[in-house]
C-alpha cells in the first residue's frame, strides 16, 4: 500500500492503494467516479478513456502509481448536469448515444480533440481522433455529427467573444 496524490477533475486527492492497482479501479471503486467503464481490459475499446495531463489514455492500462502528481480528467470532469460541456450537449441534441457504455470515453476523447483544434473538423479527422473508441450499438454517424455540432458551437462562441 502506498499513499498516492494526484488531481482528479480539478480536485486534489490522495488514495491509499497498491501502486499497481489499475487507475480505472481506483476511479470507480475508491473515488466513486463511475463514468469510465471497463469493457475489454486491454486498452482496445476506449470505454475507460480519461485524460492525463490532457492526453487521452485507457485507464485500464495505467497503474495508479504512474499518476502520482498528475492531472486526471474523467467524463465527470468534462461536465455534469446542469453544467454540461458543449460536447455533452451536442451528444444529447444529436442523439449520439445508445446504451451509453462507451459514451464517457468517446466524450473524453472528443473533448481532447476539440480542445486541440480551431476549426470544424472533417469526418475523416473525427474518425482518426476517435479511432481508439469502439461503439457496438451505433454506426458512428450520430457521434460524428455530434462532434461536428460541438465544434461549430465552440467556433461560434469563440467568434462571439473575440
Amino acid at each position: 500500500m502506498k499513499s498516492i496524490q494526484f488531481v482528479v477533475n480539478g480536485k486534489e486527492c490522495t488514495v491509499l492503494c497498491p501502486p499497481a492497482k489499475p487507475l480505472l479501479d481506483v476511479l470507480r471503486e475508491d473515488l466513486g467516479l463511475t463514468a469510465s467503464k471497463e469493457c475489454c481490459g486491454k486498452g482496445e475499446c476506449g470505454s475507460c478513456s480519461v485524460l492525463i495531463n490532457n492526453e487521452v489514455v485507457c485507464s485500464c492500462l495505467i497503474l495508479t502509481g504512474q499518476v502520482e502528481n498528475q492531472k486526471i480528467t474523467t467524463c465527470e470532469g468534462v461536465g455534469l448536469s446542469p453544467n454540461l460541456d458543449v460536447i455533452q450537449e451536442s451528444f444529447i441534441a444529436e442523439g449520439a448515444t445508445q446504451c451509453g457504455y462507451c459514451t464517457p470515453g468517446i466524450i473524453v476523447s472528443a473533448k481532447a480533440f476539440l480542445d486541440g483544434i480551431d476549426h470544424v473538423p472533417s469526418v475523416g479527422e473525427i474518425k482518426t481522433a476517435l479511432g481508439g473508441n469502439l461503439c457496438r450499438c451505433t454506426g458512428y454517424t450520430k457521434i460524428i455529427k455530434a462532434v461536428q455540432t460541438a465544434a461549430s458551437k465552440k467556433r461560434s462562441e469563440t467568434e462571439t467573444i473575440g
